[in-house]
């Protein structure tokens, strides 16, 4: 398949701005930028699933340019219903450096600032360089700011579609960029920038959504109970992203399979056949699990996310590191560890009701330390059962873990 229509097939076109950009796309070689606000020192897991199509385009030919908005992150893109809290320049200038090393790292690309040049523009310059072609009510029209006519929305972040419109000037004139892509919900924005070239300087810039990627229930991919799965693998480890992705739902599966691997269309129907075969053995997901893992950090870790996953739950738990089971068991209840009798601990932290009932859960094999079943209700908790020293594992039935820290 070619370019163009590879992207279709996998589910990655949402809008275009010209007919001519498939043609463009399919025969030319074509500079492109994708960008994204410091809103944080690491990007997450739904990041991922819109700069990965920087990884694809390159692949047919094109070239890439990551923009982060060291400007455009002290203003804030409008959000649909409030008012975005400001950060601070420090904070931004920390979480520049972040992605942009985290962004050479994972994709290998050349990586650009927009406070370069939006932060020696002063306030005249802006508004008849730039603000001067750019009618109110063509604004106005915009959905994430008509969305907020009622309640109200501040200049600075009215202004902001502006100044992504601008990236899209000043990268066309210092890199040869003509092509803006993103995720739908950064339409407006686009075509603001395409607007203000034909306006401007008389040029056609071209632009590209993608849907945004989505879990069964609609929400975005990749967040948790509002906790963002982070591509820092010192915040998420690969055991964290290997339980996320394992246990995606047989209704989604194939999709993040087409957005976020590089298997082709072949080996994609191939899976897909062999899972409808058996969706018990969860080949799909393993598969996503590998890949998504693979790409960012690397097979060892890959293979490492899964011997965890494999120990955690049979007797080899206690090779593992703390680190390994602090960070697989991320945000469980903790209790700590001091030389108590185990129904005594069991109550004591709420585990259990009363002694009876925790007597009662002894004796039905409920209980177990390190996957190791108590039977004894006479047995005393000491810091010889700690793996490595520092941490315990301890279950009632079947769902419910605790972590005992030193």
């Amino acid at each position: 398949m070619k370019c163009f229509e590879d992207l279709e097939w996998r589910g990655l076109i949402k809008d275009i701005s010209s007919p001519e950009l498939a043609d463009k796309l399919n025969n030319e070689q074509l500079t492109f930028y994708i960008g994204t606000d410091p809103t944080a020192d690491s990007m997450h897991i739904g990041h991922f699933s819109s700069f990965l199509i920087a990884t694809r385009l390159a692949k047919y030919g094109h070239k890439p340019i990551l923009l982060i908005g060291g400007a455009t992150g002290l203003i804030g893109d409008p959000k649909p219903t409030a008012e975005r809290k400001m950060i601070t320049k420090e904070e931004v200038e920390k979480n520049v450096l972040g992605l942009t090393n985290q962004a050479k790292k994972i994709f290998g690309f050349e990586v650009v600032n927009n406070y370069d040049w939006i932060s020696k523009i002063n306030t005249i310059d802006f508004l008849r360089d730039y603000g001067k072609y750019i009618n109110v009510n063509y604004m106005l029209d915009k959905d994430i700011i008509n969305r907020r006519l009622d309640t109200g929305i501040t200049f600075c972040e009215f202004a902001y579609t502006i100044l992504q419109g601008l990236d899209f000037l000043e990268l066309n004139k210092t890199h040869g960029v003509t092509l803006e892509v993103a995720g739908s919900d950064q339409w407006g924005n686009i075509t603001t920038g395409i607007e203000l070239a034909r306006k401007k300087d008389n040029i056609e810039l071209y632009g590209l959504t993608m849907p945004l990627v989505l879990d069964s229930n609609g929400v975005k991919f990749g967040k948790t109970e509002g906790n963002a799965l982070w591509l820092d693998i010192n915040k998420t480890s690969s055991y964290e992203l290997y339980q996320y992705l394992i246990n995606t739902a047989d209704s989604c599966v194939i999709d993040y399979l087409k957005k976020l691997t590089f298997l082709t269309k072949e080996e994609i129907e191939a899976i897909e056949k062999q899972h409808n075969e058996a969706p018990e053995l969860r080949l799909a997901q393993k598969k996503l699990a590998e890949e998504v893992i693979t790409f960012l950090h690397g097979s060892d870790e890959f293979n490492h996310a899964l011997e965890v996953s494999q120990a955690l739950f049979s007797d080899k738990i206690t090779t593992l590191t703390s680190k390994d089971i602090k960070s697989s068991f991320n945000g469980v209840p903790t209790f700590k560890v001091e030389n108590i009798n185990i129904v005594d601990l069991l109550v004591n932290n709420g585990i259990c009701s009363s002694k009876r009932e925790a007597r009662e859960f002894i004796n039905n094999n409920a209980i177990s330390i390190n996957n190791t079943k108590i039977n004894d209700e006479n047995l005393v908790i000491n810091d010889s059962m700690l793996i490595d020293n520092e941490v315990m594992v301890l279950k009632k039935g079947k769902k419910n873990i605790y972590l005992g820290i030193k």
